[in-house]
């Protein structure tokens, strides 16, 4: 059973001096790299405990560079120069089509994920149910959720639909949601037993869970690297994209008498707590994002990973625990890496890769392979249902994701995301085989 604050190794760290971004020459044979030759390195045990500091040696699955600790850069001349007030102890930004990652810093370091895991929750159980099946919430269902979770607000007794549980595993990072569904999956212990398997299958190896939900736990960790191969296998799935795009929802609430003595039950809205696609007091809603997902403990600090569109260019960037201390830290720091990114797509050299899941060799060779992260799915890869489905419930989901464009709102149309179009995986394998 997961406890508070038990992941002593790895606290976030007080505010300290900024630290300085070391970046690699622009030239890569001009480096001395002295990562193992293997580039699929084992899996760390899980008791393996973080330092304060980055290993000196970390994974070098992606490449070498990967493996180093520092900032990973190539700044050749016309490159632009990397935001020099990113704080975070570990982070990275990928192309999530070619797979090709631009930059990264302490790629592979493991470190303690927060609710960010719930990526790799989703990803490992959001198939199995289709939305329409029913819950009917029993107290078992809610029981060992960490002290100080953050809950959606689901009430014993009461039925949920696996698309009302999702919208609050994704908006409201509710682990109580999060239990539900683990119930349904046949318990906590096989939901975290199916999250380690699947991490494995997708090469995510410096990821171990404990918990689906994300809460601190011993030895639960991941790192930039894997948080960011499993955004991009969760982005695969259309009922992924739109839940992890939805801005708000209307939630069930408990059902009362009314005055009239009969039953009813009303609904209250939910908004999303990724404040690059809801905005913020101090922050603006990014221009292109479209989810994924954030997450915020005493042990992992802030975490965040998140995927934006720009001009037919799609991002991956993942940000962990910045040392500066200001409100929304994390999605600041995220901004200013997708904008660097945005301008060094196409002009900077890859310091590694996106490496696909193990089984994608197969996958590519089966044809009109399945785009549904719903069970029985059409798997034509339309956004036409995800928008339906989001609009019933007065939510914006991945066919509406959000732009912004000289301060208003953009809808992009359905189909118009370039995830939904050029996705799902196998198709990316064969693509990149051609080239």
């Amino acid at each position: 059973m997961a406890t508070a604050c038990t992941f002593s190794v790895v606290p976030a760290p007080k505010k300290t001096a900024r630290r300085t971004l070391l970046v690699t020459s622009a030239v890569v044979s001009s480096l001395a790299l002295t990562a193992p030759v293997s580039h699929a390195a084992p899996k760390p045990s899980p008791s393996t405990s973080p330092s304060a500091t980055p290993p000196a040696n970390m994974s070098t699955v992606g490449g070498e560079r990967l493996g180093q600790p520092g900032t990973q850069a190539n700044l050749a001349s016309g490159v632009p120069v990397l935001p020099k007030d990113v704080t975070a102890r570990s982070w990275i930004v990928a192309d999530a089509e070619s797979g090709d990652v631009l930059a990264a810093h302490n790629a592979h370091w493991r470190l303690a994920p927060a609710s960010t895991m719930k990526m790799l929750f989703a990803d490992t159980v959001l198939p199995k149910f289709p939305k329409s099946v029913e819950r009917k919430v029993v107290p078992s269902d809610l029981a060992d959720i960490g002290s100080g979770s953050s809950m959606v607000g689901i009430k014993e007794g009461e039925t949920y639909s696996v698309h009302d549980l999702w919208l609050g595993v994704f908006l409201r990072s509710g682990n109580d949601a999060v239990h539900v569904l683990s119930k349904m999956n046949g318990g906590i212990d096989k939901t975290v037993k199916e999250m380690n398997e699947h991490a494995e299958e997708l090469q995510a190896l410096d990821t171990h869970a404990v918990s689906p939900d994300g809460y601190d736990a011993p030895h639960q960790v991941s790192s930039a690297y894997d948080l960011t191969l499993i955004a991009r296998s969760g982005l695969q799935k259309k009922d992924f994209r739109e839940y992890c795009s939805t801005v708000t929802a209307k939630f069930p609430g408990e059902t009362k008498k009314s005055k009239k003595g009969k039953s009813v039950r009303e609904s209250f809205e939910i908004q999303n707590t990724n404040r690059l696609l809801a905005g913020d007091s101090d922050i603006p809603v990014y221009q292109g994002i479209a989810g994924v997902k954030n997450g915020n403990t005493t042990n992992a600090g802030a975490t965040f990973t998140g995927v934006a569109e720009r001009n037919g260019k799609v991002l991956l960037v993942t940000v962990m625990n910045p040392e500066k201390s200001e409100h929304n830290e994390v999605y600041k720091e995220t901004s200013k890496l997708f904008d660097w990114g945005f301008k060094a797509a196409g002009k900077v050299q890859p310091v590694g890769e996106l490496v696909p899941p193990k089984s994608a060799a197969q996958s590519s060779a089966q044809p009109g392979a399945n785009d549904s992260g719903e069970a029985g799915g059409s798997g034509d890869g339309s956004s036409k249902s995800a928008v339906g489905a989001s609009a019933a419930n007065g939510s914006g989901g991945i066919g509406i994701a959000l732009g912004i464009t000289g301060g208003v709102l953009v809808l992009l149309a359905g189909g118009a995301f370039l995830i939904n179009r050029r996705w799902p995986l196998p198709d990316l394998v064969r693509r990149r085989g051609r080239s």
